[in-house]
């Protein structure tokens, strides 16, 4: 009987070990031109949240991934409810999710809020609009999981709230990378999830570098009133007193776990320097793999 017990035991606590770990985020930010990025790293290293940097919304509601890489091109991606991004694009952000060994199952894509304000005014965020088509074209075109918001300049509640809105819509989870102005992050937290069980934003990506070098996670989470993912910049020669090390991001996290955690989960910005600086994607997936399982 007794060992029957602590078999029991033993089993239920490798399932609860393995709800945690499927909850728990281990995420990149994606800054380098996806056709030209180390697309096995990426899907072996332990990561399973991908985010790619650089989407923007033209005036008209037209789709734009801006490469951000010497030699590539920016691409107009959804224009009329179409996608028109080109098939090698599309196949290549897609095997992001379906590769072999892939540890990857989220893919979201990250902007910033222009003319966003404007076009929820005008036309509004209906499902005959063309930015609302376009949104819908290129969830299925890339199978796209997520929308991510980085706006540090507008701050627009409503339109912020009412684009989200859009988004779930259409099918899509609705997240944020704020590095400031918590009191308008916490009114978009709101917004999105009124009345939602099922919550439409779902993930913080909370900017811990740079203009957000001094962020805890813990006061975040209080701000918010939800876990955040606190994302590290690795080692980079565009800002390197804000570059972290494998071992350096390991002991930030284990001290933000030690000041009240609020976490849930872990990342970085950005696959770019990762390449550029010639580090490793196994050693910086690693920690998230232990830190955060």
């Amino acid at each position: 009987m007794r060992s029957h017990t602590v078999f029991i035991a033993l089993l239920c606590h490798a399932l609860f070990s393995h709800v945690l770990a499927a909850g728990t985020i281990r995420s990149i930010f994606l800054f380098k031109d996806v056709l030209k990025s180390n697309t096995t790293a990426l899907q072996t290293s332990g990561f399973n949240t991908l985010i790619i940097f650089g989407v923007g919304v033209l005036p008209n509601g037209d789709i734009m991934y801006y490469s951000n890489t010497p030699g590539s091109k920016d691409v107009l991606v959804a224009s009329g409810g179409s996608y028109v991004g080109g098939d090698a694009l599309a196949t290549k952000v897609r095997t992001f999710k379906t590769g072999i060994n892939t540890t990857v199952t989220r893919l979201e894509i990250s902007m910033n809020a222009q003319n966003i304000r404007a076009l929820m005014a005008s036309p509004g965020p209906g499902a005959t609009t063309p930015l609302y088509r376009n949104f819908a074209a290129l969830k299925t075109a890339w199978t796209l999981d997520a929308v991510n918001n980085d706006d540090e300049s507008v701050y627009d509640t409503a339109s912020t709230v009412s684009f989200a809105r859009m988004l779930g819509a259409i099918g899509y989870r609705y997240t944020i990378a704020p590095y400031t102005v918590p009191s308008f992050w916490a009114g978009v937290v709101a917004g999105a999830n009124r009345d939602l069980k099922d919550l439409l934003l779902d993930k913080v990506y909370l900017q811990c570098y740079d203009g957000g070098a001094g962020n805890v996670p813990a006061t975040w989470r209080a701000s918010l009133g939800m876990a955040v993912v606190p994302v590290l910049w690795v080692i980079n020669d565009s800002k390197p007193v804000y570059g972290q090390s494998p071992a350096q991001a390991r002991e930030q996290f284990a001290q933000w776990s030690r000041e009240g955690g609020g976490m849930a989960g872990g990342g970085y910005w950005n696959d770019y320097d990762i390449e550029k600086m010639g580090s490793s994607y196994e050693e910086y997936g690693y920690v998230l793999q232990d830190v955060f399982r």
